[in-house]
């Protein structure tokens, strides 16, 4: 048995099964397990971030600057007197929403233009490609920074400037995937059977191609994470003081000697978080693979 020969027998029926087959290997994979409830619990601390704050994040208290962790203050307060637990907790705000919106952005612009070029071909597929090029012709860090440096700082600037590149590796991916399955016996049988462009597209051949196309997405979010944490870290990404992982790095990584929470406990966050999506994303990786679906039937 060929490792291909999984991927041929996908056709629309059998769609349910290899989701059912992938999360079933997925939850085999303890660690990947793990992570993914790490990144449950970060969502639902960004979400409820108001209620579960124990103090106001923005309100000074100017009686207990930079106060080490206490019992009242867990995990001490920074030179303002703001307990640093609650910044903590509403800074996972901007580093969840900017991951997760950038893969959302890529998504909606990559699969798309790359269904489209992968379908019809041609002169299409030419004239998306060639774009393609050309946004990544652009250096993606220096271009981030240009725009960062042009718009201002900002949450939706730092959303937009990560947006820029997000979307090439989704759209290359979906249209080399659907360019591998257009030829394939089942999308054939489909077009006998009469089934449109259209049909065959949603039914056939973005249901197979999707599998890759998340793995990349849920890879792709601690790069948005770091990115963003990268901006804020040199001044130019969300603004004080609205707190974000990132900036509260490099607000007090010179205070590291005297004041090690600071800068040490955002700065373990953004590992943790990454981390996780990595995790995640193996996991997806291995549970989606073709040749592991044969092992297992075999």
């Amino acid at each position: 048995m060929v490792a291909h020969s999984s991927q041929d027998a996908l056709g629309p029926t059998s769609i349910a099964n290899l989701w059912t087959d992938a999360l079933r290997r997925f939850a085999r994979n303890r660690l990947s397990v793990a992570a993914l409830v790490v990144i449950v619990l970060l969502a639902i601390m960004a979400l409820f971030a108001p209620w579960l704050a124990p103090y106001d994040h923005l309100q000074p208290d100017y009686e207990i600057p930079r106060q080490l962790p206490s019992p009242g203050h867990p995990m001490g307060t920074d030179e303002l007197g703001r307990d640093y637990l609650s910044r903590m907790i509403f800074g996972s705000r901007v580093s969840i929403a900017i991951g997760l919106g950038v893969q959302l952005v890529a998504l909606l612009i990559g699969v798309p233009l790359g269904a489209l070029a992968g379908v019809m071909g041609g002169r299409v597929d030419y004239l998306v490609m060639r774009l393609v090029d050309i946004v990544y012709a652009l250096p993606g860090l220096l271009l981030t920074i240009l725009i960062m440096v042009v718009l201002g700082s900002g949450f939706l600037n730092v959303f937009l400037a990560l947006s820029i590149h997000s979307w090439i590796e989704v759209c290359r991916l979906t249209r080399g995937t659907i360019l591998s399955l257009r030829e394939r016996e089942f999308v054939e049988a489909a077009r006998a059977l009469g089934s449109s462009r259209l049909q065959i597209v949603l039914k056939h051949l973005l249901p197979n191609s999707l599998s890759p196309v998340i793995v990349a997405a849920t890879l792709g979010v601690p790069t948005a994470i770091f990115g963003e944490a990268g901006l804020s870290f040199i001044g130019i990404g969300v603004n004080p003081p609205v707190p974000s992982w990132g900036q509260m790095v490099g607000l007090y990584y010179r205070d590291m000697q005297a004041y090690y929470h600071l800068a040490l406990l955002p700065a373990l966050m953004i590992a943790i978080t990454t981390l996780a999506f990595v995790l995640v994303g193996d996991g997806l990786r291995d549970a989606l693979d073709p040749t592991s679906r044969v092992a297992l039937k075999k």
